[in-house]
C-alpha cells in the first residue's frame, strides 16, 4: 500500500469517528453550567463593572444546562461530494498540520481549497488552546496567520455546538472587533472563505459604507460571526439592531492599535454589552506588542488566560531584503521613478507619513503616466475597496499609502515596499514592510532617508534587531527624468 493510500484511509477513518473523538470543549470552567444564557430577553439592567471588569451583570438568571459533549451535525461538506481522503498532507517533523486538530470536515474542505497545509507558529500554539475553550492573550506580528488561528476555533465551536432555540436577528454567537475598516473587511472575507461549507452567516460592520445595506445583512438570517469596527458596532448596538447579550466568543484583534487610536473607551462599552468573562464568554486578545497598558487591559477582559508569545528575535523576516538609500529630500521623486523603472517593479506600496504627502505624490505619479492610486484615511470606503481591487488585479502599479494600509491588508504578489518617508514610530516600519514577503515569498524593502528623517534609522534598527544597509544610490537612479 502506498503512503498516500495509507494516509487517505486514515483520514477517512478519522472522519467516520469524529463523533466519538470530539472533546466537550465548551464546558470551559469546572462547575460552570452553561456557555450560553437563557434565551429570554433581559430587562433593563444597570450594569456596573469596576476597573477590573469582574463584577457580574445584575439580573442574569435561569441559566440553561448544556450537554456534556458537542452536538456534531452532518457537515455541509458531506453533500458536496468532497471527502477528507482527498486532502493529503504528509506529516513533517517539527510542523503541525491542520489534520492534527480533528477539525470538522466542512472546515477541512475550506482549508484544502485555500491551499493551507502546515500551521504557522502562532496557529500551532493557539489553536489547541482555543479549541479547549480557554482565554488567550496572544502576541504575534501581522502576517503570521493569527486571523486563521482564531477563526478556526470559532468556526469549529459553532459547528460542534449548534443552537436549537430560536434566536433574534442581529444576535451573533461570535464577535470580532478590529481597529480599522480594512482589517475588519479582511477578517470578514477570511471568515467567509473558511466558513463557506459550514452554512454559517458572517456579517461585517464598518463605517464609511452603506448603513442600510449592513442592516439588511443583519436581518437576512441568524448571525453566527460578526466582525466590526468599534464605532460602527456601537451605532448598531445603540440602535438595537445588534444584541451582544449572547456572544460566546469575543476576539479583540490588534489591541495595541486600538489603544493607540483611542478606541479603548468604545471597546469597554462593547464588552459591557457582552456576557461576563469566564464561564459565559471566551475572550481572545491579540496584540503586536505587550506593553504594560495592553497587559492591564488584557487582564481586565480575560480570566485565567493562556499567554502565548510568538516573537522572533528579529521582527522582520529573512526573506525580505532591506536597504536604505541616503538621498537628499529634493531627489526622492527622481529616485522613486528611476528605481521602479530600473528594477521593473510591477506591484509596490509606497508609504508616506501624512495624507497631504500621499495625495501630492500619487497625483504627481499619475500626471507622469504611472498607474498609481491613493490609499489614506480621507478616501471613502467604497473607493478604497475599488483601489485595493485594482491593485490586486494589476490595474494599479503603485499604491501610495499612509499607515492606514500598514496593517491587516493581504495583497498577494507585492514585491516591494518603499518608505518614501521613514515612519515616525519604529513599530510602524515592521508593519509596513510586512506587506511584502508574505507566506514565505521573497520581498524587498527600500527606505529613502534624507536630512529630515534619517535620525529614525537607529530606532528602526533597535526595533527590528536588524542592521540596515545604508548606501548612496547609483548615479543612474538619480538621473533627471525625461
Amino acid at each position: 500500500m502506498s503512503t498516500e493510500q495509507s494516509v487517505s484511509q486514515q483520514t477517512s477513518a478519522d472522519s467516520n469517528d469524529r463523533n466519538e473523538k470530539r472533546n466537550p470543549r465548551r464546558r470551559r470552567r469546572p462547575g460552570s453550567s452553561s456557555r450560553r444564557r437563557a434565551p429570554s430577553r433581559r430587562p433593563d439592567v444597570q450594569e456596573a463593572q469596576d476597573v477590573q471588569e469582574t463584577q457580574e451583570v445584575q439580573g442574569i438568571q435561569n441559566v440553561q444546562a448544556v450537554q456534556d459533549g458537542p452536538v456534531v451535525q452532518p457537515s455541509v461538506a458531506d453533500s458536496t461530494g468532497w471527502n477528507p481522503a482527498q486532502f493529503v498532507v504528509e506529516p513533517e517533523e517539527g510542523k503541525s498540520r491542520f489534520h492534527d486538530f480533528n477539525l470538522p470536515d466542512a472546515l477541512m474542505q475550506a482549508i484544502a481549497e485555500l491551499g493551507y497545509q502546515y500551521c504557522t507558529p502562532i496557529q500551532a500554539a493557539t489553536i489547541p488552546v482555543s479549541l479547549a475553550g480557554k482565554d488567550i492573550i496572544g502576541k504575534a506580528q501581522t502576517g503570521t496567520g493569527k486571523t486563521v488561528a482564531f477563526l478556526l476555533g470559532i468556526i469549529t465551536d459553532l459547528i460542534d455546538y449548534p443552537l436549537t432555540e430560536r434566536r433574534r436577528k442581529g444576535e451573533p454567537r461570535a464577535l470580532i472587533v478590529a481597529p480599522t475598516r480594512e482589517l475588519a473587511l479582511q477578517i470578514g472575507s477570511d471568515a467567509e472563505n473558511l466558513a463557506k461549507h459550514a452554512g454559517l452567516h458572517v456579517v461585517t460592520l464598518v463605517g464609511g459604507m452603506d448603513y442600510d445595506k449592513q442592516r439588511r445583512q443583519l436581518r437576512e438570517r441568524d448571525v453566527d460571526i460578526l466582525v466590526a469596527t468599534p464605532g460602527r458596532l456601537i451605532d448598531f448596538v445603540n440602535g438595537k439592531e445588534v444584541d451582544l447579550y449572547n456572544v460566546e466568543v469575543l476576539v479583540l484583534d490588534e489591541a495595541d492599535r486600538m489603544l493607540s487610536m483611542g478606541f479603548i473607551p468604545d471597546v469597554r462599552t462593547i464588552i459591557r454589552n457582552t456576557p461576563r468573562k469566564g464561564a459565559d464568554r471566551q475572550t481572545l486578545l491579540y496584540s503586536a506588542t505587550f506593553s504594560d497598558d495592553i497587559m492591564n487591559l488584557a487582564n481586565q477582559w480575560t480570566l485565567e488566560p493562556e499567554i502565548i508569545e510568538i516573537a522572533p528575535e528579529k521582527k522582520t523576516t529573512d526573506n525580505i531584503t532591506q536597504r536604505v538609500f541616503l538621498v537628499a529630500g529634493e531627489d526622492k521623486y527622481k529616485l522613486l521613478r528611476n528605481y521602479i523603472r530600473v528594477n521593473n517593479v510591477e506591484k509596490v506600496i509606497v508609504f508616506c507619513n501624512r495624507r497631504n504627502q500621499t495625495r501630492d505624490l500619487a497625483a504627481r505619479l499619475e500626471k507622469d503616466g504611472v498607474k498609481a492610486a491613493l490609499m489614506s484615511g480621507e478616501i471613502p470606503q467604497n473607493k478604497r475597496l475599488k483601489v485595493l481591487e485594482g491593485f490586486r488585479e494589476g490595474d494599479v502599479q503603485v499604491l501610495v499609502a499612509t499607515d492606514v494600509a500598514g496593517r491587516g491588508i493581504h495583497i498577494d504578489g507585492v514585491t516591494h515596499v518603499i518608505n518614501y518617508h521613514l515612519p515616525e514610530e519604529a513599530d510602524d516600519y515592521v508593519h509596513r514592510i510586512g506587506r511584502t514577503g508574505r507566506a514565505g515569498a521573497t520581498g524587498t524593502s527600500v527606505c529613502f532617508a534624507c536630512e529630515q528623517d534619517s535620525f529614525m534609522i537607529p530606532e528602526v534598527e533597535a526595533e527590528t534587531g536588524v542592521k540596515l544597509e545604508c548606501v548612496h544610490p547609483d548615479p543612474e537612479l538619480l538621473e533627471d527624468l525625461s
